[in-house]
C-alpha cells in the first residue's frame, strides 16, 4: 500500500504530530502581582517558582516612578524560570496613561514569545485595567487577601475584582475564612492556605550561631517576623512589654502604610528591620515564644497567616491574637495559644514560655503541620490549571 492511498492514516499521524509538538512547548504564564519579588519572601515566590518548573512565568510588577524616565520594563532573573518585569514610568502620569504604558509595555515584551498557551495569574484585580484585553488560555485569580480592606485601597478595586471573578477560570484563596466568602462569588473556588517549607524552618530546632544584632539581647525572647503595618496590634505590643519588662520583644520585619514614628518605643522593644528569608531559621532558633499580635479589624478578618506553619516547623510555642483562620486551623493543637487582650496574652507566653524544645510541643506542633508543603500547594494549584487547559 502506498502512501496515497491512506490518507486517513496520514491525516491522524499529521494530527498527532501537532498535538505532540504543542506539548512540548512551554505554556507563559504572566504573574500579576502588587507585591514585588524583592520584598518579603512569601506565597508568590513560592508558588511562582514552583510552577516556573512547568511554565515560564513573567513576573509583572507593579510601575516604579522616576523623574524623566522613559517608559520601558526593567527586567532580571531572581530564579530559574522566573523572569520579573517591573515598568518604569515617568512621574506626573494621569491614570489613563499609566494603564495604557502598562498595556504597551506588556504587550510588547509578549509579542513573539508567547509559542504555547497563555495563563494569566491575578494576585490583584487592578492589573485587569491593562490585561483585559489578552486572550488567556486559563486565567487565574488567587485571592490571598481581601485587599479592599487594606490601608490604601484603590476605590475601583471591589468593581475590578467583580469583573476579574466573571473572568476567571478558577479562583484560589489564601484561607478557609476567605474562601467561604468568594466561592459564594464563583463556581469554580479553592480554599488554598499558605504553607510551609518545613526542613527550611526545622532548621531553627537545632542550635544555630546567634545573629550578631540578635546576640546581646536578653532573654526570655518573644520574636515576630513579618510586615509590620496597619494589621500588627502596637498598643498590644507595648502594653505587654510594659506589663513585663523583663521579657524581650525582638521584631523583624519592614515596617509599611503606617509611620514608624507611631511604634511603641521601649527598652525591652527591638526593632531589627526586614532580613532575607534564609536568615529567619537562624533568628527563630533565639526565640522561646512566637508572636502574631495581629490587630482585630477589617483588614484581618480573613488573613491566614503564613508565618502560623512557619513558627511552628521551627519548633516555637505560638501566641496569636484571635485571628479566625488561626483559630479553626490551630486553636486545639496544643502548640497554638489564643489571647484577645493584653493580659490574656501576657498569661499565655507565660504557659508556652516552658515549652519549647519538650517532645510534647514538638509533637503537637508536628501534627498541626503534618502533610504540609509548598510543593503540595503549587501541585495542586497546577493541577486546577492543567484541567482547564
Amino acid at each position: 500500500m502506498n502512501l496515497a492511498e491512506q490518507p486517513e492514516a496520514l491525516a491522524l499521524a499529521s494530527a498527532q504530530n501537532a498535538l505532540d509538538a504543542s506539548l512540548q512547548v512551554r505554556p507563559t504564564l504572566v504573574c500579576l502581582s502588587h507585591l514585588r519579588w524583592g520584598f518579603v519572601y512569601q506565597r508568590p515566590q513560592h508558588v511562582m517558582s514552583r510552577l516556573a518548573k512547568h511554565y515560564d512565568v513573567v513576573f509583572f510588577e507593579e510601575p516604579v516612578f522616576a523623574e524623566h524616565a522613559t517608559p520601558r520594563l526593567e527586567l532580571s532573573n531572581p530564579a530559574a524560570g522566573i523572569e520579573v518585569a517591573v515598568p518604569q514610568l515617568p512621574i506626573g502620569m494621569s491614570g489613563e496613561a499609566i494603564e495604557q504604558a502598562q498595556r504597551q509595555l506588556l504587550d510588547e515584551h509578549l509579542a513573539g514569545r508567547v509559542q504555547g498557551d497563555l495563563l494569566l495569574w491575578y494576585f490583584t484585580p487592578m492589573s485587569l485595567l491593562f490585561t483585559e484585553h489578552l486572550d488567556a488560555r486559563v486565567t487565574v485569580y488567587d485571592c490571598m487577601d481581601e485587599l479592599s480592606a487594606f490601608m490604601g485601597a484603590p476605590a475601583r478595586l471591589i468593581d475590578m475584582e467583580q469583573q476579574l471573578l466573571a473572568r476567571a477560570d478558577v479562583v484560589f484563596t489564601g484561607g478557609f475564612s476567605l474562601w467561604e466568602v468568594k466561592q459564594r462569588q464563583h463556581g469554580n473556588a479553592y480554599p488554598v492556605p499558605s504553607s510551609v517549607d518545613i526542613a527550611h524552618f526545622a532548621a531553627a530546632r537545632q542550635a544555630l550561631p546567634e545573629p550578631p544584632d540578635q546576640a546581646s539581647i536578653a532573654r526570655p525572647r518573644l520574636g515576630f517576623f513579618g510586615v509590620i503595618d496597619e494589621r500588627f496590634d502596637i498598643e498590644l505590643i507595648d502594653r505587654v512589654a510594659a506589663m513585663r519588662p523583663d521579657w524581650q520583644i525582638v521584631l523583624i520585619g519592614p515596617v509599611v502604610k503606617i509611620d514608624p514614628q507611631t511604634l511603641p518605643q521601649r527598652p525591652n522593644i527591638h526593632y531589627l528591620g526586614g532580613k532575607q528569608y534564609a536568615e529567619l531559621p537562624d533568628y527563630l532558633a533565639g526565640w522561646d515564644v512566637a508572636l502574631m499580635p495581629f490587630a482585630l479589624n477589617a483588614s484581618t478578618r480573613y488573613i491566614s497567616p503564613t508565618k502560623t506553619p512557619e513558627y511552628l516547623a521551627g519548633g516555637c510555642p505560638v501566641v496569636s491574637t484571635p485571628i479566625h483562620d488561626v483559630i479553626s486551623g490551630y486553636g486545639q493543637s496544643g502548640a497554638v495559644f489564643i489571647a484577645d487582650t493584653a493580659e490574656a496574652f501576657v498569661e499565655a507566653i507565660g504557659k508556652a514560655l516552658p515549652l519549647k524544645g519538650t517532645i510534647e510541643f514538638l509533637q503537637c506542633a508536628d501534627a498541626a503541620i503534618a502533610g504540609m508543603s509548598w510543593d503540595n500547594t503549587s501541585r495542586f494549584m497546577q493541577e486546577q490549571i492543567e484541567c482547564l487547559r
